[in-house]
């Protein structure tokens, strides 16, 4: 029969796993240990059903529903206002013609882009910063907002303390008790 190191290295990890055996270097044998196998399935419930990804899936998703009403705000509520305070302006039809080589009338960002156009749209780069400072400004006051509520749990949650005495007290406090054990 082989030693039992030689057997350790003819199995592939994966016979070692279902046999269940191993060989302790400091004992020089082989023995049988308990492995413990856990399904793929099981694993990825464990994982899938902990808290912080539940709730990270239901951020996300909330996230989503966020974005939408903010470019609906901007596009059909924001913008609209803008353009017409600044003289009647369409953010979503502005945009500068960089190429035209075959002289293609452009009266339009979507003509424009059907024709094959070069165009430089900076109206919808202005609607989309706008969306931009509109979602990190509600982040901000939603992390302002936490930061503000864990403020008050942890003021909450500490014990008030009572001032040290000062020193010459505690000295004379110890005197006191020395000389009550004097004779």
């Amino acid at each position: 029969m082989a030693p039992p190191e030689r057997i350790c290295q003819v199995m592939t990890m994966d016979k070692r796993a279902e046999s269940g055996l191993t060989f302790n270097r400091r004992r020089g044998a082989v023995e049988a240990k308990e492995v413990t196998h856990m399904s793929l399935i099981k694993e990825f419930k464990e994982f899938a059903v902990k808290g912080n990804m539940v709730d990270m899936a239901v951020g996300i998703i909330i996230g989503g529903a966020f974005g939408t009403i903010v470019s609906s705000l901007v596009d059909d509520i924001f913008m609209p206002v803008i353009g017409l305070v600044l003289g009647g302006i369409d953010f979503s039809n502005l945009f500068v013609v960089l190429s035209n080589p075959d002289g293609v009338a452009v009266p339009s960002l979507a003509a424009a882009q059907a024709a094959g156009v070069a165009t430089l749209n900076v109206g919808l780069f202005i609607n989309a910063l706008v969306k931009f400072v509109i979602v990190a400004f509600a982040l901000f006051m939603l992390v302002k907002g936490i930061n503000m509520l864990r403020r008050e749990k942890a003021a909450e949650t500490v014990p008030e303390v009572p001032p040290a005495p000062p020193r010459e007290e505690v000295l004379l406090t110890e005197i006191r008790d020395i000389l009550k054990t004097r004779p």
